[in-house]
């Protein structure tokens, strides 16, 4: 701490240059908090996927449905301990823009399966009284400001009811919230047994089978077993693993990971030139001074720490404002109005966040440090 006063007198020095030299890496790191929460947000449910679990699709396709009886053959599989269903039903609320997931599913084995939705036991008793009855995450409720109670009409873009229209309603009886952070608590679940007697088409079809084994380690060798119960069927199917299958989904719209990471790679690279050529400039015009230190007895390696030190202050105070801004704002919630069915900043991103700001400081310095170093006293005060 005893060489303090001396970086910190040098990093005021030039007070508007260290200001935006600040604010630059300070920008930077806001934005890299703001990515890393929308990476989360596409890969939605990816984080918590359950690793004893499987998805069971149509081989060709997810828009093509399985029928239902295929229930009680997975549970004949060795190794399957459980098995739900569930059926894009792709409503809107009110205007196109109202997007979220809604899907019909068998309450008890669906709460059974999926943990992590958290649903108070008066909600649960109450949807299985209500054959209207629907359950919605805390996100969707608190944006939309739906109460329990409320009758929501939702507009299918897909299933038609009986009564020749695609608008139906539901009686909202539960609001459900995450067991983590990364649930996604934007979906909207109703009962299957209602949505199935009252579409006009379709009846006897879900989506896709959820299945929970009894071994993860051989969830591999029961999504074959799976697959080969319904070989050479009129409806053959795909199982894969619960993580690949959210992660697939995301990746309809592209791979926003390698999107995310090519933005921040050039916004980095321009940040690590600005702030080098800033500490360029610094040492150049402490020539003297530098000189002069090393003639008062400051070591090779000390000037070197003391200009590297300089730098990574630089770097990790701009890195530490820009996360910690990045975290407040991200805490305020999703800017895109509800788009994103997750939105938060995950401390890892922020782990990582540090450790680039360290990084940035070191490789910003390292050649001006290295300049330093090698400045010779005789060289340094003739220069002057």
């Amino acid at each position: 701490m005893k060489y303090w006063p001396l970086i910190w007198s040098n990093l005021r020095r030039r007070r508007l240059r260290t200001a935006l030299t600040l604010l630059s890496v300070t920008v930077a790191f806001l934005l890299f908090g703001y990515l890393a929460a929308i990476r989360v947000g596409f890969g939605a449910g990816v984080e918590v996927a359950g690793i004893d679990r499987l998805i069971v699709r149509h081989r060709v396709s997810l828009t093509e449905l399985l029928p239902i009886s295929y229930r009680e053959r997975m549970m004949r599989v060795p190794g399957v301990t459980a098995v739900v269903f569930q059926t894009w039903f792709g409503g809107v609320y009110q205007d196109p823009r109202n997007f979220f997931a809604q899907m019909p599913v068998d309450p008890e084995p669906f709460l059974g399966m999926f943990p992590e939705f958290v649903l108070a036991e008066e909600a649960k008793l109450a949807w299985l009284r209500t054959r209207t009855g629907a359950i919605v995450g805390r996100k969707t409720a608190e944006r939309f400001g739906w109460q329990v109670g409320d009758r929501v009409p939702i507009l299918s873009q897909i299933w038609e009811n009986r009564q020749g229209t695609r608008l139906w309603e539901f009686e909202l009886v539960g609001v459900y919230d995450g067991q983590e952070s990364g649930t996604d608590t934007t979906m909207l679940f109703f009962r299957h047994d209602y949505f199935d007697e009252n579409r006009a088409f379709g009846e006897g079809l879900v989506g896709w089978y959820t299945i929970r084994v009894a071994d993860p380690e051989r969830a591999a060798e029961v999504a074959q077993a799976v697959d080969a119960e319904f070989a050479n069927s009129s409806a053959e199917t795909k199982t894969e693993t619960e993580k690949a299958f959210v992660a697939g989904f995301a990746k309809q719209i592209g791979d926003i990971g390698q999107i995310l990471t090519a933005i921040l790679s050039a916004v980095f690279f321009t940040i690590l030139l600005v702030t080098g050529n800033t500490m360029a400039q610094a040492v150049r015009e402490r020539t003297e001074e530098i000189g002069a230190l090393k003639a008062m007895g400051y070591t090779h390696t000390q000037v070197l720490a003391l200009v590297l030190a300089e730098s990574c202050c630089l770097a990790g105070l701009g890195g530490l404002l820009g996360l910690g801004l990045a975290a407040l704002m991200i805490a305020a919630g999703d800017p895109t109005g509800g788009a994103l069915p997750i939105f938060y900043f995950p401390a890892r991103d922020a782990l990582v966040g540090a450790v680039l700001a360290v990084g940035l400081g070191v490789v910003s310095g390292a050649f001006p440090a290295w300049q330093a170093m090698r400045l010779r006293v005789a060289e340094a005060l003739r220069r002057s």
